[in-house]
């Protein structure tokens, strides 16, 4: 009895042993798996040297070069149209005709207050005269003494008089000649020629409408005159962006109907104001004009078309570069909590560190470990980035995964490369 008693107290330290034992080899897988850094897989690429061109993309619409809104500055009925949207007109052919029957009356009325102002202006040249003859003939009976000073005070301000209607007279004539060239000047506009040689790109009305016209203001839209022979794209730029681009940069124009098409330009003119919508708002956006000369386009092109255009602001040959993705910035911030989390796991005591400006990093690959490297960047186009400062060419970048680089990696960190080394190529 005793001996079964000792043989099943034996067998329960034994059980309660190996548990024990377990437990430990489960602590200290745990604490040695804690601190075992992990391996993180990656893609690389050599960095090479190539030439980049910096470009700044922006959309607009096509319209002509050179146009002109014809707008009336008579008001009237529309008498003759004798043309119509499409065709193409000469400089000084007839365009539109406003019925000109108010406007003759206007100018027969100018003329007749004319021609009665000249009448009443020669007789009062004809009294002045008179008025003259009688000066002269009292000054010598005032100084004969036959005269008083009082008749001679009197005809002196009869001369004066006279002298002053004669002034006003003229005054009224000039006056009356005015309103003749303005009734003639307005009798002329209801007649409207083409001011250059083109082609009607847009025409508002109908003959026998009645158009509205001011010469201080502007007057109906009545039809545009575009010469179609030369076109110019109108983009806006960011205000960011606005700065990169100089007169004279080279660009390429893909149009929305013209599928895969690219046509060649450049930059003809930068607008000095800006163009700001949604002002006081989070939408708030402030775009630039520029205007892109067309060199080479097919004739089916029409005004209002939309286009793309890539500016290339610049270009650098034979550079260092590496693929955008491979270029991420860390900040002081990301290195003090990664430095937490070590202090954590060690049991130390975690000096605080300043803030700093978030530096641009990329991450190098030396024997299978990676070696963060703060870099200095240039330009850019859509794939690679030029670096000045910071790597040589042959080194091997890191390229991807996105999240490795921009989180996971840190230096010194163990890598595996996935795949065979290959230029990167941008996704379609």
């Amino acid at each position: 009895m005793e001996k079964a008693k000792r043989k099943k107290s034996k067998k329960k330290i034994i059980i309660l042993s190996i548990i024990g034992f377990i437990i430990l080899l489960i602590i200290l897988s745990n604490i040695f798996k804690g601190n075992k850094e992990p391996v993180i897989t990656v893609q690389t690429e050599k960095v090479e040297k190539r030439d980049i061109t910096q470009i700044v993309s922006a959309t607009g619409k096509i319209n002509p070069e050179y146009k002109v809104i014809i707008t009336p500055e008579v008001t009237g009925e529309i008498v003759e149209l004798p043309v119509k949207e499409g065709d193409s007109v000469k400089k000084g052919q007839l365009l539109i005709k406003i019925k000109p029957n108010t406007y003759i009356a206007q100018k027969d009325r100018a003329r007749a207050n004319l021609e009665s102002a000249k009448a009443t202006l020669n007789m009062k040249i004809a009294q002045l005269d008179l008025v003259k003859i009688d000066y002269k003939r009292t000054e010598k009976l005032f100084k004969s003494g036959i005269s008083n000073k009082q008749e001679m005070d009197n005809i002196k301000s009869n001369l004066a008089s006279y002298k002053a209607q004669l002034n006003a007279q003229k005054a009224i004539v000039s006056q009356a000649k005015a309103s003749l060239k303005e009734a003639e000047e307005s009798l002329y506009k209801t007649t409207i020629y083409s001011p250059m040689n083109g082609t009607i790109s847009q025409l508002n009305v109908e003959l026998g409408e009645r158009v509205l016209g001011s010469g201080f203001t502007q007057g109906t839209d009545i039809m545009t005159v575009a010469d179609l022979s030369k076109m110019e794209a109108e983009v806006e730029v960011d205000e960011n962006d606005v700065v990169l681009v100089s007169i004279g940069d080279k660009t390429k124009i893909t149009l929305d109907a013209f599928n895969n098409k690219v046509f060649t330009g450049f930059v003809k003119q930068i607008a000095n104001s800006a163009k700001t919508r949604g002002l006081g708002t989070q939408e708030e956006v402030v775009n630039f004009d520029i205007k892109i000369i067309l060199k080479d386009f097919d004739k089916k092109i029409r005004p209002g078309m939309s286009c793309n255009a890539d500016i290339e602001t610049e270009t650098k040959n034979n550079v260092l570069a590496v693929p955008i993705q491979s270029v991420t910035a860390r900040s002081k911030k990301q290195e003090q909590e990664e430095d937490k989390k070590k202090d954590e796991n060690f049991g130390t005591k975690r000096v605080k560190k300043k803030k700093s400006k978030p530096k641009e990093v990329v991450f190098i690959i030396e024997n299978n470990v990676a070696k963060m490297r703060e870099v200095k960047i240039g330009i850019s186009d859509d794939t690679y980035l030029e670096i000045k400062k910071g790597i040589k060419k042959g080194e091997k970048v890191v390229i991807g995964p996105y999240r490795a680089i921009s989180k996971e990696l840190k230096h010194d960190s163990k890598i595996i490369v996935k795949k065979k080394e290959k230029p990167f190529k941008k996704e379609k």
